[in-house]
């Protein structure tokens, strides 16, 4: 095995299961080329269509100098684009890093430097922050798109008439490119040898420990193993090839949005109606026009969706399986939608480091404190989190998941790789953080997670990341981040943070200011408080969990309060 930044198990490997993450896709292409492949604010796009935009987009960048092994930066949202990018730029043989467009400068310098990144793919809304570390990063090409781009000519004029799409200024650079120029190239993409076992599909990011971001590298076959897995496993019996609809509101940045849209959308040639914001109203409506069966949702969509108050008027008889993950589903939630709908939702569970781990399978009553059964390509121990043994059966315990198709290792991160990663009987487990129990059916029983990240709308946030940036203020000497339980988004953030003596004087209101000039807006605290110390070991290391259990005691006592109030007033009625 070559000398590489990440290791694979040392398993023995079957190779005549290699596949690469577009090989089915561009099957699918020559089966169904005149289906509907993306339905994007209103414009269709068949396979036929979308493999030539693919390989037109991968001839161009072959043209630029992206080659094998190289690494671009998707810094847009959900559009056609996003797909016609992926795709090409892993038939280069090159590997896609996928962020989310409202990372600020602060953000994505980072993540450019660590991941060498030499060419980046950004909306002109936030090309601004792109320039602004240009000179600092590795940077070479920059492609500039726009939500509208490859919309018809008629639809973009209308759009700007009723100032309908956003647009931003780009300044000419030579190395400053148009996404629409570059499609012009014809459709011959290189022929690239690529070895799906060692050769990167992505490197995502996710949150760190140390204030730092953490690249995941994946393989092909890391990808295409659960891709597989949810094909042959849960959609089948279930899915109808190339005649089903999906509807997609997560962002396909992330690597539970991505690998529901390529299981069961483009791998059986079926239609994926593409979100670009998660607007509820212009969702439900999709939903009834386009005879939406299939959906993939947060909590928060999901309980959005039910509290609208123009509900009756859309209809949404059309769904038949609504998959829900990111964060915990509340009973509550599940019980109102099957009443609601008549139909339950089903669960999805992974992580960016394990991939896609457990789903609720479709023969059988989801139930809502369960994430699913395990998929055949991931292992699943739940141990006790200091020995690392196997609790029994029944008991709760931290999940460890594994398997022979991933990589074992972050992105140039030895020490977050030592933190995260243990070796069990000679496999590679990755560490989960969720406590769970496994139940009597072998389904994986959700029941608490680390208080390491905190679940906003769905979104992962790092608390150390949060923290990182408040002690960087030059008052702040010390900040602990935890997440207070919130019904309506999962958590809100809450800082506790310690100023110096000459912080004196500093509020809230300014530290938050300070946040939101380095942070995406859904990592940016909603509430600080000031104290004179932080719970710390004996040796030093703050205890985030004693943070966390005083502020769910808080809620509880306010709770009884508000209760023995409602009682009082009631008691006092005449």
């Amino acid at each position: 095995m070559d000398e590489r930044p990440y290791a694979l198990e040392g398993m023995e490997i079957d190779h005549s299961e290699d596949e690469y993450t577009f090989s089915r896709f561009e099957a699918i292409c020559q089966r169904y080329p005149d289906r509907p492949a993306v339905i994007y604010l209103g414009e269709v796009f068949t396979y036929k269509r979308l493999k030539e935009l693919i390989d037109r987009f991968a001839t161009a960048l072959h043209q630029l100098g992206v080659g094998h092994g190289d690494r671009v930066m998707l810094y847009i949202p959900n559009c056609p684009q996003w797909l016609v990018a992926n795709f090409a730029i892993n038939k280069i043989g090159a590997a896609v890093v996928p962020v989310s467009p409202i990372y600020t400068a602060f953000e994505i310098e980072y993540m450019l430097r660590d991941a060498e990144v030499e060419t980046l793919l950004c909306l002109d809304t936030n090309y601004g922050y792109v320039e602004e570390v240009l000179r600092k990063t590795p940077l070479k090409r920059v492609i500039v798109t726009n939500l509208a781009e490859l919309l018809p000519m008629y639809k973009r004029l209308i759009g700007r008439l009723f100032d309908k799409i956003p647009s931003g200024k780009v300044r000419r650079r030579k190395e400053v490119y148009r996404f629409g120029d570059l499609l012009k190239c014809p459709p011959r993409p290189p022929e690239v040898r690529i070895d799906p076992w060692h050769d990167l599909a992505y490197i995502m990011y996710t949150g760190g420990t140390t204030g730092f971001p953490k690249g995941v590298p994946g393989n092909h076959m890391g990808e295409v193993s659960y891709i597989r897995d949810i094909m042959e496993e849960v959609a089948a019996g279930h899915i109808r090839e190339g005649e089903d609809v999906l509807i997609m509101v997560n962002p396909l940045f992330h690597i539970m949005a991505k690998g529901f849209t390529i299981a069961f959308g483009l791998n059986f040639g079926n239609t994926v109606v593409l979100m670009p914001q998660p607007q509820v109203d212009a969702i439900l409506a999709a939903i009834g026009r386009y005879r939406v069966r299939w959906m993939l949702g947060v909590p928060a969509l999901y309980r959005m969706i039910l509290e609208n108050d123009r509900l009756d008027f859309y209809d949404l008889s059309s769904l038949r399986y609504c998959y829900c993950g990111g964060d915990v589903l509340p009973v509550e939630v599940f019980r109102r939608w099957r009443e609601r709908f008549g139909i339950p939702i089903y669960q999805v569970y992974g992580s960016t480091e394990a991939g896609h781990v457990s789903y609720s399978r479709l023969d059988r009553e989801p139930f809502p404190t369960n994430v699913g059964h395990p998929l055949r390509s991931r292992i699943c121990e739940v141990c006790d989190p200091e020995t690392l043994e196997p609790v029994e059966p029944g008991e709760v315990g931290e999940l460890l998941v594994t398997s022979p198709y991933t990589i074992k290792s972050y992105w140039r991160k030895p020490e977050e790789t030592e933190r995260s990663y243990v070796e069990r009987k000679g496999r590679i487990y990755y560490r989960m953080g969720d406590y769970v129990r496994l139940d009597q059916q072998g389904q994986i029983e959700y029941v608490e997670r680390t208080a390491d990240i905190i679940k906003y709308k769905a979104y992962r946030v790092s608390a150390s990341e949060v923290e990182a940036v408040l002690q960087d203020h030059p008052t702040v000497i010390g900040a602990c981040v935890v997440g207070v339980p919130d019904p309506r988004v999962g958590e809100r953030i809450k800082a506790i943070v310690v100023l110096k003596e000459v912080g004196e004087g500093v509020e809230a209101a300014e530290l938050i200011r300070w946040c939101r000039e380095r942070l995406a807006p859904y990592k940016v605290p909603h509430y600080i408080e000031f104290r004179d110390s932080l719970p710390k070991s004996k040796v030093g290391k703050l205890l985030r969990r004693e943070i966390r259990e005083e502020e769910r005691r808080k809620q509880e006592k306010e709770a009884k309060r508000r209760t023995s109030s409602h009682d009082r007033c009631t008691s006092e009625k005449p």
